[in-house]
């Protein structure tokens, strides 16, 4: 059992910047990967980025590649998101997940980007960029 919970989200200009956090329950090993999603009103929700936990090899959606960063720190086992030069296009809910993954295996964008392979998910937290 995994349980995931987010902060950080809020009201920003155009330009702007926000660090989105999610704090897991318990230990997350190296057998996890963490990733962000966000979901938009009428939109499916989409894949923003991803970071394996053993060896921190980072993902993201083309669309946001350059702006946000993903990262963790082990110690709080919190996965977090940093946002700049956001856009109107960004504003959504924003929701953290969690998918066991083998180790070693090579694994494509493609794979954590699919929202179906997750197990554990948030409940998100709103950003909205106002233009």
């Amino acid at each position: 059992q995994v349980q995931l919970v987010e902060s950080g989200g809020g009201l920003v200009q155009t330009g702007g910047s926000l660090r989105l956090s999610c704090a897991a329950s318990g230990r997350i090993f190296g057998s996890y990967a963490m990733g962000w999603f966000r979901q938009a009103p009428g939109k499916e929700r989409e894949f923003v980025a991803a970071i394996r936990w053993s060896g921190g090899r980072t993902y993201y959606a083309d669309s946001v590649e350059g702006r946000f960063t993903i990262s963790r720190d082990n110690a709080k086992n919190t996965v977090y998101l940093q946002m700049n030069s956001l856009k109107p296009e960004d504003t959504a809910v924003y929701l953290c997940a969690a998918e066991r993954v083998r180790a070693g295996y090579s694994y494509t964008r493609d794979y954590f980007a699919d929202k179906y392979k997750y197990d554990y998910w948030g409940q998100g937290t709103q950003v909205t960029v106002s233009s």
